[in-house]
């Protein structure tokens, strides 16, 4: 048990942290997977994965999570998937701060924490592999995606300093740019935008009740979108491979995305990507 490689994996209460863990964990890997309601913990437990608590805006669920792990591993870890994170819809003149700085914590500063506690451990060791799953939407913007964008965004500039910064270490940072991914997070974030934004006093309420729509039906319905194995398949690349990419995109959305940044002009590429929202 000791000898296998381990690895914490953020956000594992559906899509992409529930299935890279068990996938993880059904090629060897010992898989410390966390969530944050006690049913999600079971289920992973019931699969025969270790389960912890996790609430990246709780520092003391942070330094708890480390201290298990480390506890359980002898001090050792191979690699930390962050994954965990939730999407705030609202217009950015709609959004409260208080909502902007609770996506933050969940989403960039929570996974900084959780990766400076890790980073000692292998610099010690002389190896590991820190991988974040970030999105397209860290790289190019879109509409009403305002909090979102920003903490994508954030994570993007922050970590890839930070790879470079660890450049001969031994240690690998990986970004993966998913695009549309078959999961339970656009219900989440219909959610959210109900709870945070006063839809019925906005002056796009219209627009409010368009894409509440979509998001409750799961939001982008086409062939682009792809499951949570497609995420998985690049994971591994960035814990395996020798030489692991800076950014990993995954659907042709993403891919697209990209593209369309590096060819178009920016007055083109804003415009057009505002009426794909």
């Amino acid at each position: 048990m000791s000898k296998r490689k381990t690895i914490i994996v953020t956000g594992c209460s559906s899509g992409i942290g529930a299935f890279c863990a068990r996938a993880l964990s059904e090629e060897g890997w010992r898989v410390f997977a966390t969530a944050r309601k006690p049913e999600d913990l079971e289920a992973l437990r019931r699969d025969r994965l270790e389960a912890h608590y996790l609430d990246y805006r709780e520092p003391e669920s942070i330094d708890a999570l480390v201290k298990a792990v480390l506890t359980a591993t002898d001090g050792r870890l191979d690699a930390l998937f962050n994954n965990g994170a939730y999407a705030q819809p609202g217009a950015v003149e709609d959004l409260p701060v208080h909502a902007l700085r609770e996506q933050f914590e969940a989403n960039f500063f929570g996974w900084h924490d959780l990766t400076r506690r890790v980073i000692p451990v292998m610099r010690g060791q002389g190896h590991g592999r820190i991988v974040h799953c970030s999105s397209i939407l860290g790289l190019v913007p879109m509409k009403w995606r305002g909090a979102y964008v920003a903490s994508k965004f954030a994570l993007e500039g922050l970590m890839l300093v930070e790879r470079m910064e660890l450049e001969g270490s031994g240690i690998h940072v990986s970004l993966i740019e998913p695009g549309p991914i078959a999961s339970r997070f656009t219900y989440n974030a219909a959610q959210w935008a109900e709870k945070n934004i006063d839809i019925a006093n906005s002056v796009h309420r219209a627009d409010y009740e368009r894409q509440l729509a979509k998001l409750k039906s799961g939001g982008t319905q086409s062939k682009s979108k792809l499951g949570p194995e497609a995420v998985y398949a690049v994971l591994r690349d960035a814990l395996e491979n020798p030489r692991p990419r800076p950014h990993y995109l995954v659907t042709r959305p993403a891919k697209l995305g990209v593209l369309a940044r590096r060819l178009m002009p920016a007055r083109m590429l804003y415009r057009m990507l505002a009426d794909q929202s």
